[in-house]
């Protein structure tokens, strides 16, 4: 039997979700228009009204409603610090851990060239505007610590090297509360090589 032509595109459009194949797709639809047709209405309106409102602050590349967030609208901010971060998932990240209070600006991803995301994809031209606005002291390279974020990291180093900014970047480690036993090889050796004085 040949699905409904609006069935196959729901299930199609649930696939661009991340780590969202076929088949938990048509599980998703089928579970929306069979269990949850409320669930289902307010979703399409949330992404109706999220797609219609939501846009980019005009200052540190994240998400907002208003022209500027209110992270980048706060006085009590410290604006000679400012965290490159690769998403607005990191941002909040960040704000939990309730140890930085400067500013932000966000990639919105991280260098790739095998997946076509180059200089323009990531805003490094903002970046560099913003890093370079006389405000910032210090740039605080808060990427993954995965090839791309590294390559990143490295890239933005060298677009702001010689410019009279600090560049620093976020250490390495363990984690609070972890046990060198279950630490893997490579986070254990990086927290040797980056040991500070007791």
């Amino acid at each position: 039997m040949e699905k409904p032509a609006t069935l196959e595109e729901l299930i199609l459009s649930l696939r661009c979700l991340p780590g969202v194949g076929p088949k938990s797709a048509q599980r998703m639809a089928y579970h929306l228009l069979q269990r949850d047709v409320k669930g289902a209405e307010r979703l399409a309106g949330a992404l109706t009204e999220a797609v219609g409102r939501i846009r980019h602050c005009t200052r540190c590349n994240t998400f907002t409603e208003a022209e500027t967030c209110s992270l980048c609208a706060s006085p009590r901010r410290d604006a000679s610090l400012l965290c490159v971060v690769e998403s607005p998932g990191d941002l909040l990240m960040m704000e939990q851990s309730q140890s930085y209070s400067g500013l932000y600006f966000v990639l919105m991803g991280r260098l790739s060239p095998l997946d076509g995301i180059g200089p323009r994809e990531i805003h490094l031209d903002r970046l560099v505007r913003r890093a370079t606005d006389g405000a910032v002291r210090e740039v605080i390279l808060a990427t993954n610590f995965t090839v791309e974020g590294e390559a990143t990291a490295h890239y933005i180093s060298e677009l702001l090297g010689g410019k009279g900014i600090a560049l620093t970047r976020i250490a390495r480690g363990l984690p609070v509360g972890g046990e060198l036993e279950h630490v893997d090889s490579g986070t254990l050796a990086q927290a040797v090589l980056e040991r500070r004085p007791a």
